[in-house]
């Protein structure tokens, strides 16, 4: 039979006890590296950038060119250049592929072109952005 392995009750031990178990709550909190920030703007600046856009907005509203009974007001670059070169008798390379039932659904195409190229642009800019925070 194995002797005992306890050590006598007099016996004093040379190890010192564990330290106490650490929960979640004791545990310092890591504070998450913040990305460098530069200096702050001042007020008027601000307001001076609020105040100047508003002034484009407005400039261009008043300088905007009025309806006429000719046709639309904003007739897109295509379309003024196309009626020129169909006026010099200039016959085109091509025939569009898929022609929009309404001006609704062109537009509605343009918008959904213009949303999908948004997101791949804020996608690669944000994957940019976030290599750039980890290699830091």
């Amino acid at each position: 039979m194995p002797e005992n392995l306890n050590p006598p009750a007099t016996h004093r031990s040379t190890v010192s006890p564990p330290p106490p178990a650490v929960t979640v709550q004791d545990a310092p909190a890591e504070r998450a590296p913040s990305a460098p920030t530069g200096p702050r703007m001042k007020p008027w600046v601000s307001l001076l950038l609020v105040l100047a856009l508003v002034a484009v907005f407005a400039f261009s509203v008043i300088l905007a060119p009025r309806t006429s009974d000719e046709g639309e007001a904003f007739a897109g670059t295509d379309s003024v250049v196309t009626q020129i070169l169909e006026d010099r008798g200039v016959e085109p390379w091509f025939e569009p592929v898929f022609t929009p039932g309404s001006g609704e659904i062109e537009s509605g195409l343009f918008a959904l072109q213009a949303a999908l190229g948004a997101g791949a642009l804020g996608f690669a800019l944000g994957n940019l952005r976030g290599r750039r925070v980890t290699q830091q």
